[in-house]
């Protein structure tokens, strides 16, 4: 069995035994790697305080033989403090970071998603926007293959008076046609906006109750795909 180097961001971790840790990182160049950082949570531990939640690693790794990797070293890349002492913040990340572990395959080689975690985490350390969690959402279901047809009803192929949503159709239907829930025509620009590379722009929004709706209606859209809650959403209430 080999040793193996990367880069990653830990997005999950649980206990094992009484001083281990397995951890789930999302890498730059393996995808989702399961590892055991073995007598982390020991007070004395080589590790000291590194491989916890969010923190931006280069690693190395010893191949085990069956679904875990064992973390032979490990050394800092960031650990963003301006989230890890901000609650909203943090809040975000780990709903971020959960998004990721839910979709990533373990193993299976996802740059494009390790860069927009890394992203994302970069533009929570400069500033805190209100949609950055649905925007992420949305792009990576973006990325996945299953976006939301925002620019013409599902049913029918209008491109005017589109005032429903349903993500169990994928995407929004209009007046004539009336399936799902009502959008309206601000949110519905602005998940447009995100899909459509202004990005930059949407995280700019100041909240608002078209904000909640995008938020609302994204979560609805991730659960009908991705069959699975965001747990870490409890942090944002």
């Amino acid at each position: 069995m080999a040793h193996y180097r990367d880069s990653g961001v830990i997005v999950r971790t649980h206990k094992l035994g009484e001083a281990d840790r397995i951890l789930s990182i999302i890498t730059e160049n393996n995808g989702k790697v399961r590892a055991v950082a073995k007598g982390v949570r020991k007070t004395r531990s080589r590790y000291g305080g590194r491989l916890e939640l969010l923190r931006h690693l280069d690693l190395q790794f010893y191949q085990g033989r069956g679904d875990l990797d064992i973390v032979t070293q490990a050394e800092t890349r960031d650990h963003w403090p301006e989230i890890q002492d901000d609650l909203d913040r943090l809040g975000k990340a780990l709903t971020i970071a959960e998004a990721v572990d839910q979709v990533v395959q373990d193993k299976q080689e996802n740059r494009e998603v390790y860069r927009m975690l890394c992203g994302a985490l970069e533009t929570l350390r400069k500033s805190d926007p209100v949609l950055i969690v649905p925007a992420f959402m949305l792009k990576l279901l973006a990325h996945e293959g299953v976006a939301p047809a925002m620019d013409e009803c599902v049913i029918g192929g209008e491109v005017t008076d589109l005032e429903f949503f349903d993500p169990r159709i994928g995407g929004v239907t209009c007046a004539a046609h009336q399936r799902g829930r009502r959008i309206s025509s601000s949110a519905l620009e602005l998940m447009r906006a995100t899909l459509g590379g202004a990005l930059a722009t949407v995280l700019e929004v100041k909240q608002a109750p078209h904000t909640d709706e995008v938020s609302a209606l994204t979560h609805r859209l991730w659960e009908f795909h991705i069959e699975r809650r965001l747990r870490s959403t409890e942090l944002l209430s």
